[in-house]
């Protein structure tokens, strides 16, 4: 008689196909709060035609003989309705008082295959998964159990459940599973567990989730779900799968995480442009580099690399402050590749006289600021992989190959001039690369993410 089944009804309208001679006068929908549905019919046995379809424990009183073999039934993980017969019209408040039982409705809760790797998967990302369900909580639990969620064999009834929010936080914290929840209980849930500082995600697909899927820090809706569900929900699985979201949470990261390192390679650059503008500027000498000079270090240590990073799979976690992460790195990176760089740039020109003394100098400075700014592009690949060890060593090649071919040394204007120089440009480097380590490890110590 529902225009609108959902899942249990439609799996009983499967099993159990509609009837002529009944024709329902008045329908009563399901509620989450209420735990049942209602008809009445036109036809009947004369004594009554009002039906109630719900939660056997709500409809029956404690104590009932019928609700020891719904607890059997509970406990192998199966979803039991009651279908009983209500002497009261289905407008009186009180029609489920002295319903009769009729029938038990038992439905397989279906696995999907994936279902547990996915718990596992979260779980090895210190992600606490709790199912909160208007179900039975033994029925609830033995499907939980099912899928290996730690925490299963002790289940909860959220009737039992302490209003009081720290007090909920408390009981949330140290159990998995609840049942019997209302759809204000799951939205207080999702409250209960932000006041202790936790990130919430909620996944639901009917209209008793939207609530906390409003309130939570991110809200996933089912494809199949409520209209109102998927307008709350900032991530829609189209597909119906909750094993979709791990590879949400991985292009997550791998945006997040790849651009961290883009920007940190970038603001790097620009933090050493600045300073070696403002120390030529002060101590009035040439640019050390010709714009050639720049497109070389510039695709080698940042264009290249950065379109691999930006690109690559990152299965690190996201971390917060983001310009703060980006900045603790940039700014030492590129304060100590500027002031290493000038150094040898003002040596060179102590060091070399004649007419091809620019070159030799510019070379110098740049050989400097290449092999420091490849310790810092070494520094930003960590943890290594092997492609990731393989594109640092790739660019250190092009170098050396732009370096020892004639045509390109002619074309970049590069060309190391005698032993000393190049050997004291290599050595100022190795020692800035040394200062570069050294600074951010204790500004990682110092100012942690």
């Amino acid at each position: 008689s529902d225009p609108r089944p959902n899942a249990s009804l439609q799996a009983i309208i499967d099993a159990y196909p509609d009837s002529a001679e009944w024709r329902c006068t008045e329908s009563l929908p399901f509620s989450s709060a209420r735990k049942y549905s209602g008809a009445s019919f036109s036809e009947g046995d004369g004594e009554n035609n009002t039906w109630l379809l719900g939660a056997p424990d709500v409809l029956l009183p404690a104590g009932d003989p019928a609700l020891e073999e719904i607890d059997g039934l509970n406990e192998q993980g199966l979803r039991v309705l009651l279908l009983a017969r209500s002497a009261r019209d289905l407008d009186d408040a009180a029609v489920a008082g002295g319903a009769r039982p009729t029938a038990l409705v038992v439905l397989e809760q279906r696995l999907r295959p994936d279902a547990a790797d996915t718990l596992r998967y979260f779980e090895d990302q210190d992600v606490k998964a709790k199912v909160i369900s208007g179900d039975n909580a033994v029925s609830v639990g033995a499907v939980a159990g099912k899928l290996g969620l730690p925490g299963a064999q002790n289940t909860v009834d959220a009737r039992k459940l302490p209003t009081e929010r720290a007090e909920m936080a408390a009981v949330l914290d140290g159990n998995a599973v609840f049942g019997r929840v209302t759809p204000q209980q799951k939205r207080d849930m999702v409250a209960a567990l932000q006041s202790k500082g936790h990130t919430v995600a909620m996944t639901g697909d009917g209209v008793n989730d939207v609530l906390a899927l409003k309130d939570a820090d991110i809200g996933v809706s089912m494809g199949s779900g409520s209209e109102a569900t998927r307008a709350v929900a900032q991530i829609v699985l189209l597909n119906n799968s909750f094993s979709t979201l791990p590879s949400v949470v991985a292009e997550g990261r791998r945006v997040i995480g790849n651009i961290t390192r883009v920007a940190t390679l970038f603001l790097t650059k620009t933090v050493y442009s600045v300073l070696l503008a403002v120390l030529v500027v002060c101590s009035q000498v040439e640019y050390p580099f010709l714009p050639r000079h720049l497109t070389l270090l510039s695709t080698l240590t940042i264009g290249i690399p950065a379109f691999f990073l930006a690109l690559a799979p990152n299965k690190e976690r996201a971390k917060p402050h983001f310009v703060k992460r980006v900045m603790r790195y940039a700014i030492p990176g590129g304060v100590i590749s500027a002031v290493a760089t000038f150094v040898t740039y003002v040596l060179a020109r102590a060091h070399y006289s004649g007419p091809d003394a620019l070159q030799a100098e510019t070379s110098a400075a740049t050989l400097t600021l290449f092999l420091t700014s490849m310790w810092v592009l070494a520094i930003i690949a960590r943890p290594y992989t092997w492609w990731r060890v393989a594109l640092v060593g790739a660019m250190g090649g092009a170098f050396v190959i732009v370096l020892v071919v004639p045509w390109l040394q002619e074309f970049f204007q590069l060309k190391l001039e005698g032993v000393t120089m190049p050997w004291i440009a290599v050595a100022i480097a190795a020692a800035a690369a040394a200062a570069i380590e050294l600074a951010f490890r204790w500004v990682t110590r110092r100012f942690p993410a």
